[in-house]
């Protein structure tokens, strides 16, 4: 067994983590060890990992990486106050492997995230700082038994959120990795809608990306104040012109002076809805190890944990648009796109909403995933999904630098984690891997390196609506680029399936790559051959429920897919 493993592994095969999870556990002479999280609520959870026995290194190596890879997966998906890991202390051989364990968690960057973000939560929620230990498996505390799963009146709070923004003015912000996203209401009516282009990634400060933020924000309330204004007034031809896609900065600011100069006061939001793609708890950005935040911590010349507090309190900093006794919602954006389906669900009064509540993820730049519970809790975890090491095998892939398009190695982290098998970086390296043409002209190789071209011109998002539309007329090696993105969709469920028991069985999808229906019924066909069991729905028109999104589905200009999470943070702002 353990053989079959490596051997696939050096062949460049990929070995999915639940496979070999199934076969430890299916073997009767393993050694037993349990690993036991105490969370930032206070409560317990188990996983049980069996270690198999070794007969050379590299087994003992494949060992060592699963191991790790488990406890990995369960604190990107739970945080916590304290891990331990119990097993018979008395065997040597084994408590050697579980520090060296331990001990990478320490030294390996990519793996110290998560103790970077445990430490950032246990602090932002008043606990003791994080720690990681072993005990002896014959005292371990016996574990009692988890509660019935949660049932209540999800449908109706958020009918009650939903109907709560038919007067005032609100705003919501979907953001996201390369483009931010924004919608605005007054009394009942969306007015507009923006999506503006952007790299958080490249920026050395947390001003590079509160600034553009709070522009936006300035932007939409000038939507509010040129809507009882004349059409033909000059103000408001310089807003029409800052809406587009492509507007500069100083056309924005232009638009902003003019707005604000012809209104007699200035209005201020009933609510702000924010959707971040970091850890969100209570309201406050606290993770501070994602892509955005790239350039922040790669700059020397400042304290990263000083500059990123500043991202932090960008609500604060928001709450200035806002009526007296108004706190800025800001939620990570997998939550809210469960959210954004939740509430267009219970428009119709879903029957499911109130029974196993809703599990929602956004498939494009990366992946970001939420779960809502049937009485209306969204955990305070940072459910981390788009991190999560599923493959233990592919190692010749993973001898390319993450820089490199060609690597299942992600850039953020250095590990082979979820975003190179989902995300838009996905479908660039399945197109090298099965027909490097569809990338010709997107890519440019700087000494070992192969990359998507980023400057002068940001060729990511081109380069991927052109794979997209391959698959569309029928690109078979496009086609079967999106079947695989479905097939690792499946074994990433089975892994949130295993270590949070949600027992729901549908998935929404929102996002770029879902947008696109002949990609979209692709990934399906992939991910039903792995899980028939769970359906994938798209968050498309037929989704769109509520009046704000019900006139969001009428304009010609943008799609439902695309600014769904932008709505539905106007309506988070009420929850």
């Amino acid at each position: 067994m353990l053989n079959k493993f490596c051997s696939l592994s050096q062949k460049g095969e990929a070995v999915w983590i639940n496979d070999v999870r199934a076969a430890f556990d299916a073997d009767k002479n393993a050694r037993p060890l349990t690993l036991r999280l105490t969370c930032l609520d206070g409560s317990v959870c188990g996983y049980d990992c069996p270690v198999p026995r070794w007969s050379n290194a590299q087994e003992r190596i494949f060992i060592r990486d699963y191991l790790t890879a488990r406890i990995f997966n369960v604190l990107s998906c739970w945080s916590g106050r304290e891990l331990t890991a119990y097993f018979d202390t008395d065997d040597t051989e084994l408590a050697a492997l579980v520090e060296e364990c331990i001990a990478a968690f320490g030294s390996v960057p990519g793996l110290k995230k998560v103790l970077n973000v445990a430490a950032r939560l246990c602090r932002g929620t008043g606990n003791a700082p994080f720690e990681m230990k072993t005990g002896d498996i014959a005292a371990m505390p016996v574990l009692k038994s988890t509660a019935a799963k949660a049932v209540g009146q999800l449908g109706d709070k958020l009918r009650a959120a939903v109907d709560g923004c038919a007067h005032g003015a609100y705003c919501g912000m979907d953001v996201g990795g390369t483009d931010i996203k924004l919608a605005v209401s007054l009394d009942g009516r969306l007015i507009a809608v923006k999506e503006y282009d952007w790299n958080p990634a490249a920026s050395p400060t947390a001003e590079g990306i509160t600034e553009p933020m709070l522009r936006l924000i300035s932007l939409m309330r000038a939507c509010v104040i040129a809507d009882s204004l004349p059409h033909d007034a000059e103000c408001v031809k310089l807003l029409t012109a800052a809406l587009r896609k492509d507007a500069a900065d100083t056309e924005m600011d232009a638009a902003i002076i003019a707005c604000e100069s012809a209104a007699a006061e200035l209005p201020l939001f009933s609510g702000i809805g924010l959707s971040f793609p970091d850890v969100v708890i209570n309201d406050r950005i606290l993770g501070g190890e994602t892509p955005k935040t790239k350039g922040m911590r790669e700059n020397k010349a400042l304290d990263y944990e000083m500059e990123f507090a500043k991202l932090a309190s960008v609500s604060e900093s928001m709450g200035r648009y806002c009526m007296d006794g108004i706190k800025v919602r800001i939620i990570n954006d997998g939550p809210m796109a469960a959210f954004s389906a939740a509430a267009e669900l219970a428009q119709d009064g879903d029957a499911q909403l109130g029974e196993s509540g809703v599990i929602a993820h956004s498939l494009g730049t990366d992946l970001g995933s939420g779960w809502i519970k049937a009485d209306g809790e969204i955990p305070a975890i940072p459910l981390e999904l788009y991190d999560l090491l599923l493959d233990l095998g592919s190692a010749r892939q993973k001898e390319y630098a993450p820089e490199d398009l060609r690597s299942v190695r992600n850039e953020n982290s250095g590990l082979a984690g979820v975003r190179r098998y989902l995300g838009q970086a996905a479908a660039y390296r399945m197109a090298q891997q099965l027909e490097p043409a569809l990338l010709d002209g997107f890519t440019e190789e700087r000494g070992d390196v192969l990359s998507i071209i980023t400057a002068p011109e940001d060729m990511r998002k081109p380069c991927l609506e052109h794979i997209m539309n391959a698959a569309t007329y029928g690109d078979e090696a496009a086609c079967e680029i999106f079947r695989r993105v479905g097939a690792k969709f499946a074994q990433l469920t089975k892994e949130m399936e295993y270590l949070l028991d949600t027992g729901t069985d549908r998935r929404f999808l929102f996002g770029r790559f879902v947008k696109n229906e002949s990609c979209f019924r692709l990934i399906r066909e992939g991910f039903a051959e792995v899980m028939p069991e769970v359906s994938l729905i798209s968050a498309d028109d037929g989704l769109a429920r509520s009046g704000l999104m019900r006139q969001l589905a009428a304009r010609e200009d943008v799609t439902v897919a695309q600014f769904a999470q932008a709505v539905s943070a106007i309506y988070y702002s009420r929850m």
